[in-house]
């Protein structure tokens, strides 16, 4: 199995779409908006939610370079990861825990998540995208590639799912040479790897 990745693009907004599948039906989840608001979040009772569907669109149309990458397999969208400046995170930059772990790094970007077809999970899409970040991150004059994955080895649940690792796994961030900096929490290393 080959894993392509490619820039999301405006022309390839389609392909993105449907690499959320059931989920794109929802435009008040996340769609991967999470680390740019403190606000974002579904709705209760009520109230409509944001629409962060709209908000990936106009993102993905609008950047001059682009905020992640989409795999393929056989041509087909199975996989997205988010990836950018840090500085444009602010809850990244302003969470207080990963604050005392971050180095001073004006060139740093930083991989937020991972969206990846359930049917293609374990299968090394997510493992593709973040190699492909890795590149990404250098193209662009990045000088180092950090995130935030949890490490399944030190959870307490037998069996865990893919909402919980949204962020990556530990043993992916390894896998494409990431060096563990330190921990947020038990399951909770902030990776980096110096580009």
């Amino acid at each position: 199995m080959v894993v392509e990745v490619k820039p999301a693009t405006p022309a390839r907004w389609r392909d993105l779409d449907r690499v959320f599948g059931r989920r794109g039906e929802d435009r008040s989840w996340c769609w991967c908006q999470l680390f740019l608001h403190p606000s974002t979040g579904r709705a209760t009772g009520s109230e409509p939610g944001p629409d962060n569907r709209a908000a990936l669109k106009e993102q993905v149309t609008r950047a001059t370079v682009a905020p992640g990458l989409i795999a393929y397999i056989d041509g087909e969208p199975v996989g997205w990861t988010r990836v950018g400046p840090r500085s444009r995170f602010p809850l990244v930059t302003g969470n207080r825990a990963l604050a005392k772990l971050l180095p001073h790094d004006p060139g740093a970007w930083w991989v937020t998540c991972f969206a990846v077809e359930s049917r293609r999970r374990r299968s090394g899409v997510g493992t593709a995208l973040l190699q492909a970040a890795v590149e990404y991150a250098r193209l662009q004059g990045a000088s180092s590639l950090e995130g935030h994955p949890v490490d399944v080895t030190a959870l307490r649940a037998a069996k865990v799912g893919g909402s919980a690792v949204f962020t990556g796994t530990a043993a992916m961030f390894t896998t494409a040479g990431f060096t563990e900096v330190g921990r947020t929490h038990p399951s909770r290393p902030l990776m980096r790897r110096e580009l």
